[in-house]
């Protein structure tokens, strides 16, 4: 199935949220974005319906193992694209870090590939 930026953006969160807390609620997921709990139920819903989330009784959510690939996919193009307009182009780190979040769902594979070579190259010259 192929998922919208939307989608991407809260396993992305979840993830997030996952490793920063050990743990995850629909409310932790609301505050980090700003969003109403019914928006967040809903999507949650439809990433749970897709299989990409279980949602344990006591409330927390849990990705399942695709959606663990697809976040970690998500978070790292999210951190490499920051870096890289940070330390290779000079980006401001707010603009840097708004930027990715946008360029992150519509990357080429192979552009992001060379963008996290040209990173790696940056980093190891430092």
């Amino acid at each position: 199935m192929v998922l919208l930026e939307s989608g991407e953006n809260y396993l992305e969160t979840i993830l997030m949220l996952q490793q920063e807390k050990g743990y995850v609620r629909s409310i932790d997921i609301a505050s980090r974005l700003n969003f109403s709990k019914p928006s967040v139920s809903r999507a949650m819903g439809l990433l749970k319906q897709n299989g990409y989330i279980v949602v344990h009784p006591d409330g927390h959510i849990i990705l399942t193992e695709t959606g663990l690939k697809k976040a970690s996919d998500v978070l790292e193009r999210h951190r490499t694209l920051t870096e890289f307009l940070e330390t290779v182009i000079h980006v401001t780190p707010d603009i840097a870090e708004k930027d990715a979040c946008r360029i992150e769902h519509i990357i080429s594979p192979e552009t992001f590939a060379g963008i996290k070579r040209l990173t790696l190259e940056t980093r190891q010259k430092r």
